[in-house]
């Protein structure tokens, strides 16, 4: 779903340029922040569905039109508000894998705290500060692993995908019965012949038991995203083992 603005450079405009703009006077005038600060607080609180320009006009004690002058439309609030809930990104360290695998959770985590981020509908490629920070952060090991350039930023997109991915569905899934539960629930349903896949998928986890629960901290992902981001690093490593004469070292 695009934005109806569809304008990305009055996106770079509120993103960039606007949120810095002020003038003194005996209350804190109105700007870009102030009105996405507002609209991160009640979101959080309340969900996408409770963010309206009426609501942070009265968050702020301003007009409804006071709100507009500055944000002209609820799509570009939506952008807006994107950006500042992203946060910024973690430092990394360690070598390559290490540093993505970093990057994947703390990502997976930022969706996890505020979930309503993944129902903002992107427009275009993101442009602000913020979101751009964290693409940037993640290109530094891919292209210390090796990547060229393009390949590099292609990389990136996908891992990116793969995380939203990955946390759009574990939110949507996520309910009152548990994976083993429903495990159960399905085995009565399924036919093994016309399903033989998903019948011994779930015979096998019966049988070993469902994989424990585990946080994006640290090292460690949760297993429906470890397992993906995994893979994805050796098949960068095993490209770029395969294209480059001399594999460049890792940055540190």
């Amino acid at each position: 779903m695009a934005t109806q603005d569809g304008n990305v450079e009055r996106s770079l405009e509120l993103l960039w340029a606007g949120r810095s703009r002020g003038r003194r006077g005996p209350r804190p005038q109105l700007s870009v922040a102030r009105i996405a600060d507002a609209a991160v607080r009640i979101a959080d609180a309340d969900g996408l569905e409770a963010l309206s320009m009426q609501r942070i006009a009265t968050e702020l004690g301003y007009s409804t039109m006071a709100i507009y002058n500055h944000i002209p439309s609820k799509d570009l609030l939506l952008e807006v508000v994107a950006d500042v809930g992203a946060g910024k990104p973690p430092e990394l360290d360690g070598d390559f894998r290490q540093a993505v695998r970093q990057w994947a959770g703390a990502l997976w985590a930022g969706f996890r705290q505020r979930p309503w981020i993944l129902r903002v509908p992107l427009g275009h490629t993101p442009v602000g500060p913020h979101q751009l920070a964290w693409l940037d952060r993640l290109l530094r090991p891919l292209l210390a692993a090796g990547l060229a350039g393009a390949e590099a930023r292609a990389a990136a997109l996908h891992l990116t995908a793969v995380v939203r991915g990955t946390a759009q569905i574990s939110l949507q899934l996520a309910g009152p019965r548990t994976e083993g539960e429903l495990a159960r629930a399905l085995a009565g349903v399924l036919d093994p012949a016309e399903y033989p896949a998903l019948t011994a998928l779930h015979e096998a986890e019966a049988a070993t038991g469902p994989e424990p629960e585990r946080t994006a901290s640290g090292d460690e992902l949760p297993v429906e995203l470890g397992f993906g981001v995994d893979r994805f690093l050796d098949g960068v490593e095993a490209w770029v083992a395969r294209t480059s004469p001399v594999r460049p070292a890792p940055a540190p």
